[in-house]
């Protein structure tokens, strides 16, 4: 199932770039399941984070690897992260970052979410609560990284 998320936000793509640490990701965390940060090396190929969602028996842990991360040469900074140990029913997850330049000097922030379970009903079923999860982060990365002036969404 393929999910897309756009936002755009005042800051450069640069100084965005730079505002992907660990402090961030903590507020990027959905109000549920509560969640607890494990680990986070940080958004560069090789970097690793892992989480712990639930609490009690429901406990259950997810890590990403980052795979990929760069800059392209129209000045869009990306990484991508990859599910290695994911909590059912996911079986796989795969996210795109993307941190393009908009007309204003500010950034689009896209979230280009791709995961699966074991069934395309499931998946379907699961829409809604992951564009919810991912529907929140777009106040925050405004509180972050500024709103965009009149002319911008």
């Amino acid at each position: 199932m393929h999910l897309l998320l756009r936002t755009h936000v005042a800051a450069p793509p640069a100084q965005v770039w730079q505002g992907f640490t660990r402090e961030l990701f903590l507020a990027l965390a959905p109000p549920f399941p509560p969640m607890r940060l494990l680990r986070f090396d940080g958004c560069q190929r090789g970097d690793e984070v892992e989480i712990e969602l639930g609490g009690g028996p429901l406990r259950r842990r997810w890590t990403s690897l980052i795979t990929e991360h760069g800059v392209q040469p129209d000045g869009t900074y990306f990484f991508v992260d990859e599910g290695q140990e994911l909590p059912p029913p996911l079986v796989g997850w795969r996210h795109r970052h993307l941190l393009q330049p908009s007309a204003d000097g500010g950034t689009i922030i896209v979230e280009d979410i791709t995961y699966h379970t074991r069934f395309a009903w499931l998946d379907k079923l699961m829409y809604p609560v992951m564009w919810a999860q991912f529907a929140v982060r777009g106040p925050v990365y405004r509180r972050w990284f500024g709103k965009p002036g009149p002319t911008g969404r």
